[in-house]
């Protein structure tokens, strides 16, 4: 993955956006709820003509590019957008913190897991799959966010993501990455 850093060009959109989740995060609610309600506050803005920059929308032919559209100066949340050129993936892995998505642009596939105990280790085994079109959102919280993504279309894809954390200090929202299963089949 490719990292482009805050852009001083904040589109009004992303602006108004950065505004709502800032209000959201600061009422002290649990994970699972500020997802949530970050999620109700990024659904209006998914498929907006003036969302992102030119440059916010370019894609790297190597791997997907994350562009950083905002961090929160007091750490507490961050804003990118995601370019998946097609056939782009991520490692399985799982996150810092809470995390929501919004797919602005094409669709992206998802591959959820489960951790399950084997013995004295333990095993991914895959329990869904979904595509996620154009508009849809979803949140979630670790533990549980175990997952892999990919664009499996034609075209480009475009999400943005909104992750409980400073990932510009972080360099990262990655927690952890998982060796894929062998067999990797629902």
């Amino acid at each position: 993955m490719t990292t482009a850093y805050p852009s001083s060009r904040v589109t009004a959109p992303i602006g108004a956006f950065v505004d709502g989740v800032r209000e959201a995060v600061g009422r002290g609610l649990p994970p699972d709820v500020t997802a949530y309600l970050v999620g109700e506050r990024l659904a209006p803005y998914l498929g907006t003509p003036d969302l992102l920059t030119p440059a916010q929308r370019e894609g790297d032919p190597d791997r997907y590019r994350q562009h950083v559209l905002h961090a929160e100066p007091d750490g507490s949340f961050s804003v990118v957008a995601l370019v998946w050129l097609p056939g782009q993936r991520t490692a399985v892995h799982d996150h810092v913190s809470w995390c929501v998505t919004g797919v602005h642009e094409g669709e992206e596939h998802e591959r959820r897991y489960r951790l399950v105990p084997d013995g004295p280790a333990s095993r991914l085994v895959a329990v869904e799959d979904v595509i996620n079109p154009q508009g849809a959102v979803c949140g979630f919280a670790p533990p549980g966010d175990i997952h892999r993504v990919w664009n499996a279309c034609g075209t480009k894809a475009i999400s943005i993501h909104v992750y409980g954390a400073d990932i510009v200090r972080l360099g990262s929202s990655v927690r952890r990455v998982y060796e894929a299963p062998a067999v990797d089949d629902l």
